[in-house]
Parts: C-alpha cells; sequence; structure tokens
C-alpha cells in the first residue's frame, strides 16, 4: 500500500509571464488512479508559520504570506507569488512533514509535491518559494520525532538551498548527486556533493549512488531520510543533463529503498523535478517512482 499526502491546493493555476505550470501535482494523481495501485492518500495542514521562520527569514516569510514579495525575487523564484501560490507555499512544508510522520509509521510515504531544495533563507529561488525539505527536518528533530536525518537529494539540480539552509548541522546529513553543469551555475556546499558530467547514464550513476550512498549511511546512521526523488536526471527531461533510462529510475529509486529497508530507516520523498511538453508523460515518472518504492517496501 502506498501512502500518498496529497492537498488539492497543491494544483494553482499558472501565473501571468511565466512558463511554470503547477498541472503535473495533479496529473500525478490521475497517474496514480490510472496505474492500480493501491493507496491511500492524506491531506495535508499548512506548516505553521513559526516553523518556517525558524529556517527562513522572517522578513521573506511575512512578504509570502502578505503577497508583497519584491519583483526581483518573484523573477529569481520564476513565477509572481500569488494567494494561491502562497497557499500551496504553506501547504507542501506541511505535506513533507506528514510525509515524514506517515514513513515513521508505514516504513515509507510519499508527498506528491514539494522537493523545493532552491529556496534561501532571504528568498524564494528555482520555482521553490519556502524549502519544505529544511522546514520539515528542523521540526522533525526539534520535536523529537528524529535524531539524525539524511536529506538525499538525487534531483538532476543541486540542492543549493537545502544546503545554504542547514549548513553546520550535525544532525542533518545533506547529500546531492547532480548534473554539475546545470542549474544553479554557482553551488552551495553540501554535506557532500557529487557533480557528474553531462549524459551520464545508467551504469556510471547507480555507481556512483551505490558507492556514495552505501557510506554515508554507515557512517552517519540516519534514522530518518528525506528522499528528493526528482524525475529529471531522465534523458528525456527538458531540464535535465544527464542520460537515465526508465529502468536507471526504477534501479535508482529501488536500490534506495532497499538501503534504507535493510537498515530499518523509514523514507518519505518529495517530488522534486520532471519537466517536458509531456505533462502526463512525467507525472507518470514520478507516480512509478512512488509506486515503486511502496513495492520495495513489500
Amino acid at each position: 500500500m502506498l501512502h500518498v499526502v496529497h492537498h488539492p491546493a497543491y494544483v494553482s493555476p499558472a501565473t501571468v509571464g511565466s512558463g511554470f505550470r503547477f498541472d503535473k501535482y495533479g496529473l500525478v494523481m490521475d497517474a496514480l488512479r490510472e496505474s492500480g495501485a493501491a493507496f491511500q492518500v492524506y491531506e495535508p495542514q499548512p506548516m505553521p508559520r513559526d516553523w518556517i521562520e525558524a529556517v527562513h527569514d522572517p522578513a521573506y516569510v511575512a512578504q509570502v504570506l502578505t503577497l508583497t514579495v519584491p519583483p526581483e525575487k518573484e523573477r529569481r523564484i520564476g513565477f509572481a507569488v500569488t494567494d494561491r501560490v502562497m497557499r500551496r507555499s504553506l501547504l507542501s512544508p506541511g505535506g513533507t512533514w506528514a510525509a515524514a510522520k506517515l514513513a515513521m509509521v508505514h516504513g515509507y510515504a510519499a508527498n506528491a509535491a514539494g522537493g523545493s531544495h532552491h529556496a534561501l533563507s532571504h528568498t524564494g529561488a528555482g520555482y521553490c518559494v519556502f524549502n519544505d525539505l529544511a522546514v520539515a527536518a528542523n521540526r522533525l528533530i526539534a520535536e523529537g520525532d528524529a535524531a539524525r536525518i539524511l536529506i538525499l537529494d538525487l534531483d538532476v539540480h543541486q540542492g543549493d538551498g537545502t544546503a545554504s539552509l542547514l549548513a553546520g548541522r550535525s544532525d542533518i546529513f545533506t547529500l546531492s548527486i547532480h548534473a554539475e553543469k546545470n542549474f544553479p551555475v554557482r553551488k552551495a556546499r553540501s554535506t557532500l556533493d557529487i557533480g557528474l558530467a553531462d549524459g551520464t547514464g545508467d551504469a556510471a550513476y547507480l555507481a556512483v549512488l551505490a558507492d556514495a550512498l552505501s557510506r554515508v549511511l554507515a557512517d552517519f546512521a540516519p534514522d530518518l531520510i528525506l528522499y528528493q526523488a526528482g524525475v529529471d536526471p531522465h534523458g528525456d527531461d527538458r531540464l535535465g543533463r544527464l542520460a537515465l533510462s526508465d529502468a536507471g529510475l526504477d534501479a535508482r529509486d529501488r536500490y534506495v529503498m532497499r538501503q534504507a529497508r535493510g537498515r530499518g530507516v523509514p523514507v518519505a520523498s518529495t517530488m522534486g523535478g520532471g519537466y517536458g511538453a509531456d505533462r502526463m508523460a512525467v507525472a507518470r515518472r514520478h507516480a512509478d517512482c512512488m509506486i515503486r518504492m511502496a513495492q520495495e517496501m513489500g
């Protein structure tokens, strides 16, 4: 059984002047229904403001909540912060936190949104408003639900915001495996960064992942993994520079889940990146990721 967190407000109308579309967050639920897989849906609550301000600059949080984000920050985000965008920006961190709580019960759960790993303390960036990974990890540790969290970022883009927001923390390990020449141009410093050459395919990618993840799990010994499961390393992705196949993504996700399950570590995944003209094809990649992770739980 797949346990998935979703809210209808994850889907927001496209904002004027932006090429970013929020429709995949609804389409992924259509893809799950089409798959025939058994799943249960949970609705998240908005993340309380205090927990967002524990990670982000309160002045920036106030700008988002009052819809007064300056134009230069909206340009950096990639879309205008409307009332609908503001609401989903509170729900998405709530969804990642809720998925983590569910994972502690069931072994695995997915947030059908989230993965806003470019958001920084004082501004959003790269289609990200608030950094749900950093916010959720901080809250989980502060409330005693976890002591050591691994944020495993396998999106094709480096998790620069997550790295910056959590720099210096010994209780949260940030591991980013990404395309070195992709966005962002200026990389932050994760606990461990592995930048891959353009065109890296299945075999080389999986070898890097196996080496890095096994070492981190052994040395850091997390009691929870937040998995940024972007599907943009796929060779057909519009914004990716890597060359994973469908089989490569499948092997990636199953390896992560098997390694975690073998150590009794729960995993909560976020959708992260996935881009292309065929929106349903992208949604199916995200849905397939969730389904196979749940399958590995048995």
